[in-house]
């Protein structure tokens, strides 16, 4: 699931009309409302304010305006590509000072939508992981076997802890955990317990870091 890791802004110019779209991770609907409220109050000159924001795991939250733009060309646009990009829990408004040219339905469409793409451009975006946060403790002679089932099935070793036993933590997609603990248990004959800590997003980001959401 990609979501906004860090807020973005960019902007373009058509025909000395100036469009500026701000990027926003929201997490609610009362926190898109609240954004777009203090845009408006930041861009009070702009002819326009239009937005589109998009919450929930399964997108169970669309909305969009058009702030007076004709009908069709600037929310619903902003709304295409949020959704071609496949990104969840964003807000996007795009400022427009208008230059004295109209642009025409065509126009508008392509400017706001150029506008919203740099301004992603513009943020990070990342790949949000569903996942389990889990431990195992085991003997020194396992953490070979464990460590290589780990990558095998692309499971993340958080942290290790040595003392007179070895403490793994581990983040474990969502759904592979079952498989995962399935498989610990057949390989290690019972003798070693995957033990879940609960629900926990994470992302790897391209250096090898690992960001817990």
């Amino acid at each position: 699931m990609k979501i906004i890791y860090k807020n973005g802004t960019d902007e373009i110019v058509e025909k000395k009309s100036r469009f500026i779209a701000n990027v926003f991770k929201v997490e609610s609907e009362e926190q898109a409302v609240d954004i777009i409220n203090n845009m408006k109050k930041k861009f009070w000159d702009a002819r326009h304010n239009c937005y589109a924001y998009i919450i929930g795991n399964n997108n169970e939250v669309q909305k969009f305006s058009d702030d007076g733009e004709p009908s069709g060309t600037a929310g619903k646009p902003i709304m295409d590509i949020i959704l071609s990009e496949k990104i969840h829990n964003c807000l996007i408004v795009v400022t427009r000072y208008f230059g004295g040219t109209l642009l025409g339905t065509g126009g508008l469409i392509r400017a706001y939508q150029e506008a919203t793409k740099k301004g992603i451009a513009q943020s990070e975006v990342i790949d949000a992981i569903e996942g389990v946060s889990a431990y195992i403790d085991t003997d020194y002679n396992n953490m070979g076997k464990i460590q290589y089932i780990c990558a095998e099935q692309n499971v993340l070793i958080e942290d290790i802890e040595y003392t007179d036993k070895v403490h793994i933590k581990l983040l474990i997609p969502k759904e592979y955990y079952m498989q995962f603990v399935h498989i610990i248990t057949d390989r290690f004959s019972g003798n070693v317990e995957v033990i879940e800590n609960g629900e926990q997003k994470y992302s790897k980001m391209a250096s090898g870091e690992v960001i817990l959401l």
